[in-house]
């Protein structure tokens, strides 16, 4: 089995600290369907741009949002691409959410055949581990060989120990390491002729959503990385020889870097949420009800139609209040409660 060397740093403490306040609070929102499912809509073609425009797809998001909605069946390469992602992630997100979704090799390879689909020639470099070696090259200096991935006889043991840890460790290390993790292993091992980072990105995608991070369908971590691809590339890769990394591989700091991404996308996602309802209980609802009846509220009154304790209703009228849905008029003996704006 894998076993990463990492160090969990202070700031990648923070920052997953961090990440469960900020998802807290947008679970707590009620979502109404229609609201999720333009908010699922938006992040799928979010995440079909920023994913494919790192590995150097030129369409615009306006574009991309427009090829989606039209969905041709005749596509340019370009735009195969963004098609092809999209229905990879629109996969992934069902599988997850059906609980059908499996770390293994044959899901990477199958998301992968998802991905390329009418893009190769080759129909072995399609939906298989590469049976090649390849060499990734210094973008600035095509000439210069920046990473030697491993061998291709190699390739198949990598990912199988790889996910042997996603595995074993699916419900004892937090989601953010553990997908953190798998996305700067996968990239390493290079698994593919092609496809790779879109691949990865997809099933880091399932790992966060599988471990917990179940509002993964209406964000997209991709584009963090788009706003600055050359930063992305520097922090998930290498230079020089797989074989030579041993227990040098920079994974502290990649984690730290991907946490980041990920609480910059919650953020974003908190952030487009502002005229949601906040999750309201049925006692929230009883004392809403009867300021709506009645025009206003005491706490006196609230105690007359209620059950609850002294200090629960305060607690009620507190988090009404903080939520913008009631208002407190008056002062001292005469205070009441009307409906917020």
């Amino acid at each position: 089995m894998w076993d990463p060397n990492y160090n969990i740093h202070p700031r990648l403490l923070r920052t997953i600290r961090e990440i469960g306040e900020t998802l807290g609070t947008i679970k707590a929102r009620q979502l109404p369907d229609a609201q999720l499912a333009r908010l699922t809509h938006a992040a799928r073609a979010l995440s079909s741009f920023a994913s494919t425009s790192i590995e150097g797809n030129p369409l615009p998001l306006t574009d991309v949002k427009r090829l989606l909605k039209s969905a041709p069946a005749k596509a340019r390469d370009t735009e195969r691409e963004i098609l092809n992602y999209n229905r990879a992630l629109e996969w992934v997100q069902q599988e997850v959410q059906s609980g059908r979704f499996t770390l293994s090799t044959n899901t990477f390879e199958t998301v992968q055949g998802m991905v390329i689909d009418g893009l190769m020639e080759n129909p072995f470099d399609v939906g298989q581990i590469r049976q090649k070696p390849v060499i990734i090259r210094d973008p600035r200096q095509q000439d210069h060989i920046a990473f030697m991935p491993p061998d291709h006889q190699d390739v198949a043991k990598l990912c199988e120990d790889l996910f042997a840890f996603l595995n074993a460790n699916l419900e004892e290390l937090d989601p953010i390491l553990l997908a953190g993790l798998f996305h700067k292993q996968a990239v390493l091992i290079h698994p593919f002729m092609d496809g790779n980072g879109r691949s990865t990105r997809l099933m880091t995608t399932a790992i966060l959503g599988m471990s917990g991070l179940d509002v993964f369908p209406i964000f997209s971590f991709e584009e963090y990385y788009n706003r600055n691809v050359t930063r992305y590339f520097q922090m998930v890769g290498e230079q020089g020889d797989y074989y030579d990394l041993g227990t040098s591989a920079r994974f502290s700091d990649w984690l730290v870097y991907f946490s980041e991404g990920i609480l910059d996308e919650l953020k974003r996602v908190q952030k487009s949420l502002p005229t949601l309802r906040p999750r309201l209980e049925p006692h929230h609802q009883v004392l809403l009800d009867a300021i709506a009846a009645n025009s206003s509220i005491t706490q006196r009154e609230y105690g007359e139609i209620s059950n609850r304790s002294l200090g629960a209703r305060k607690n009620d009228f507190a988090y009404l209040l903080e939520q913008g849905l009631i208002k407190q008029v008056g002062k001292g003996r005469s205070v009441h409660y009307v409906l917020g704006d």
